[in-house]
């Protein structure tokens, strides 16, 4: 086995290779300069004679690179690689038929002889691998100390009564309850001329629960079919209703976000309003939204103990304000816990299907219609603008509907 040195000569972040001349064993090949070492010779000593033999220029020898061993066709050879500095001189093309500088990228693109290929490898930078597999296990151990930090700051959120609430939010209902005598502070009855310009009209009004009829069922859809907005009305006959909303409290200025509300960004409020507030101001006010109507097939004991729910959560909630939440705190959940339903039923939090749900348990007064039918005539927008301000706009947006009875429209 031939011992074979060679230089590894840099320049403005190039390196210099040469061309085998014509008749060499190796013709056509690119390699490192250097050359055969001689008995006795080290090979640092063996590189200074090589390059000066062969291009005629002066050079100092310096770090050991690399070693590399290749089979050729008819010889074998260990080649030895220093780093080396010129120095002094011109290079002449005394045995090679050219030479180049080639920035270690580039050398793939030269036919290199075998024993030099190796050599590359050790010029080329190191891969950044290793460096960005650890930034990424330091990022993956940090993760539970920012997810822990995250959820100490999401639970040191504390809901508050003290805001700068919009107008339509800054009173929350309360309730004084004696016997059969209920008194609501607070219910909202907005004049409205938009959605958000209105004379507010917030009244104390009492009501004699012997007198409850039974409990209707509103959903208002905005957007997804699955999705519904529900109010609860109590009907106390001639005419009178109460209706209890249950939503977000928002403050001057901001608008609701499904996403915003998983993260504590608003306060949970139940509206008590009369009717041509809390059903005018879905059906004449707001853009794209439709309200269904239905009467329900609660007793009037039922209705009771539903409307008695209502007023404990409404109670609690201006005693101590809660956070809303998107899925675990809205206004359907709330609903069914007040009800005694199951709150985490599907078509509970898929509030749209609600009525279909009910349908299917038999507590809608239906008038023998399918549910198609009885959801097609239980649509109310129209009637609702048509009856506008009326004194009589509870009669008039139930007159004609199934469960509603035409002799007691004031039901």
């Amino acid at each position: 086995m031939k011992r074979v040195t060679a230089a590894v000569i840099e320049k403005d972040g190039k390196v210099l290779i040469a061309q085998r001349k014509a008749g060499d064993a190796l013709a056509g090949k690119w390699e490192f300069p250097g050359g055969k070492l001689e008995p006795g010779e080290t090979p640092e000593a063996c590189l200074k004679r090589e390059l000066e033999e062969e291009f005629g220029v002066g050079t100092e020898i310096g770090d050991f690179i690399c070693s590399s061993e290749f089979e050729y066709k008819h010889f074998h050879i260990e080649l030895l690689v220093y780093r080396a500095r010129h120095i002094s001189g011109e290079f002449e093309l005394r045995d090679h038929a050219a030479i180049a500088w080639v920035r270690p990228s580039d050398l793939h693109k030269y036919d290199l002889a075998g024993a030099d290929i190796p050599v590359v490898e050790k010029l080329l930078p190191a891969p950044q691998k290793r460096p960005l597999r650890r930034a990424v296990r330091a990022a993956l151990l940090l993760l539970p100390a920012v997810f822990a930090a995250g959820l100490g700051w999401w639970l040191s959120l504390k809901p508050s009564s003290d805001r700068d609430w919009q107008p339509d939010a800054a009173r929350t209902a309360w309730a004084e309850v004696d016997g059969n005598a209920v008194t609501v502070h607070n219910v909202r009855n907005f004049d409205y001329r938009t959605e958000t310009d209105y004379v507010q009209r917030w009244e104390t009004r009492s009501y004699d629960l012997s007198k409850i009829k039974g409990a209707d069922l509103m959903l208002t859809y905005w957007d997804s079919p699955r999705i519904a907005h529900v109010v609860v009305s109590f009907p106390f006959g001639g005419g009178e209703y109460l209706a209890f909303s249950i939503e977000t409290r928002r403050e001057r200025g901001e608008e609701y976000s499904n996403f915003r509300g998983f993260f504590r960004q608003y306060e949970l409020m139940c509206v008590a309003a009369d009717e041509r507030d809390a059903v005018r101001l879905r059906t004449n006010y707001r853009r794209g939204e439709e309200t269904y109507l239905y009467r329900t097939a609660a007793t009037p004991d039922y209705a009771r103990a539903l409307f008695l729910g209502y007023i404990e959560r409404l109670n609690r909630l201006h005693e101590k304000p809660q956070w809303y939440g998107t899925l675990t705190n809205n206004c359907t959940n709330n609903v069914a816990a007040i009800a005694g339903e199951p709150r985490w039923d599907w078509r509970v939090v898929f509030s749209g299907l609600a009525d279909r749900m009910l349908y299917g348990q038999g507590k809608l007064e239906t008038g023998g219609l399918s549910f198609e039918e009885l959801r097609a005539q239980a649509h109310i927008n129209a009637a609702a603008r048509a009856a506008d301000k009326a004194a009589d706009f509870s009669a008039r947006i139930r007159a004609g509907r199934a469960g509603f009875r035409p002799a007691a429209a004031g039901l």
